[in-house]
């Protein structure tokens, strides 16, 4: 990496506007905080918010002894081979944020972890949301365009106070040679709101995550909606889980996800195992070539109080969908891009307006392509 890069404005213009679609910003006006990491070096981190701080991970282990409270106990070090790795390196990587009690902003954070030359990037995250506090990250992962392979592994632990909330907006733009393996939990408290946004509609060699909500405390209540499209020789390995663990608690899983070539597996699980606990999932595809969507949803019900459902669907667009808007003036190609822009577009519940707008333009971005 070039010694003269120190923040995102040093990059190369056509990586900036590769990291923009992510939902960068160079603008820190536009941001309440902000975390860099180039491989395995972190370019920045600050934050401009009172009472909410951003770290990298390494100096907050340092400064605070009480975050070994956090350390690796939503995600075990031992969950896999992956987090096995994590938690082998010396000089651990990655960015520590916390809401104090009570504090909250109107701007979002942002973390960007660029993949510009190494072979393996990795990170351990720490997400923390104190009583009261509100906490919104957009989360944007790329590679170099000039980057030939490589892989990311990303350990991410949230930790929701009573009655704080943590959106998380991650959207990745990865290449056709990177693989990824995100590994998170999060852990929700009474009145707790954990909303997991995740967005790739960008070419990737294999993208493997299945992040887990356990809801702990009374009134608790998780989302994740992911959006996701698989290009020739992409494979998405995705899904959620959530463990409604008190009452009240609920969750929602949902996904929306388009072949056109490549391979989907789109995973989610809901255990009802408390009194007046709610959980639904719903997935659906849309096939564009000769690819694979498979959905495999699981409602596990462990009393007589909870409500669980499912819904699953997959298919191609409908040539009467077509016809009808080709006979109101568009061409064949912009009536399919116009059907697939409809299919994509997820208006979630409770996402604040500037988080929304992230995602409405990756989703702009990857329409070029339709």
């Amino acid at each position: 990496m070039p010694a003269d890069i120190k923040g995102l404005g040093d990059l190369p213009q056509q990586e900036k506007e590769r990291l923009r679609q992510t939902g960068l910003e160079e603008d820190m006006t536009k941001r309440a905080g902000s975390y860099f990491q180039i491989n395995q070096e972190v370019i920045q981190a600050g934050s401009q918010a009172e009472g909410i701080e951003v770290l990298p991970i390494s100096e907050a282990l340092e400064k605070y002894d009480e975050l070994k409270e956090y350390y690796w106990k939503a995600v075990p070090k031992e969950k896999d081979k992956y987090t096995a790795y994590v938690a082998r390196q010396k000089e651990p990587r990655g960015v520590f944020i916390r809401a104090r009690e009570g504090a909250k902003t109107v701007l979002p954070l942002q973390a960007c972890l660029y993949l510009a030359a190494e072979r393996v990037q990795h990170v351990h995250n720490i997400i923390i949301a104190e009583k009261g506090a509100e906490v919104h990250l957009i989360s944007g992962c790329a590679s170099a365009t000039h980057n030939v392979a490589g892989a990311h592994i990303g350990v991410t632990e949230f930790y929701v106070g009573e009655g704080a909330k943590i959106t998380s907006t991650m959207i990745h733009s990865w290449g056709a040679k990177i693989s990824v393996f995100p590994r998170s939990a999060a852990f929700i408290e009474k009145g707790g709101t954990f909303l997991s946004n995740y967005v790739c509609l960008q070419p990737v060699k294999k993208i493997e995550m299945y992040p887990t909500a356990f809801l702990r405390g009374e009134g608790a209540m998780a989302r994740f909606s992911s959006i996701v499209m698989a290009l020739p020789a992409s494979t998405f390995d995705i899904g959620s889980r959530a463990i409604l663990g008190e009452k009240g608690s609920s969750a929602e899983l949902i996904t929306r996800a388009i072949t056109r070539g490549g391979n989907v597996i789109s995973r989610g699980h809901v255990v009802g195992a408390s009194d007046g606990t709610k959980g639904h999932i719903e997935c659906r595809g849309l096939i564009l070539g000769d690819g694979l969507i498979h959905a495999i949803p699981e409602i596990e019900g462990k009393v007589m109080g909870t409500e669980l459902s499912h819904e699953a669907a997959v298919g191609k667009i409908a040539r009467e969908e077509i016809e009808y808007l080709m006979a109101r003036g568009l061409t064949e190609e912009e009536s399919t891009a116009t059907i697939i822009r409809g299919f994509l577009d997820v208006k979630i519940q409770g996402l604040p307006d500037v988080l929304q707008k992230q995602i409405d333009a990756a989703i702009d971005a990857a329409e070029k392509g339709f």
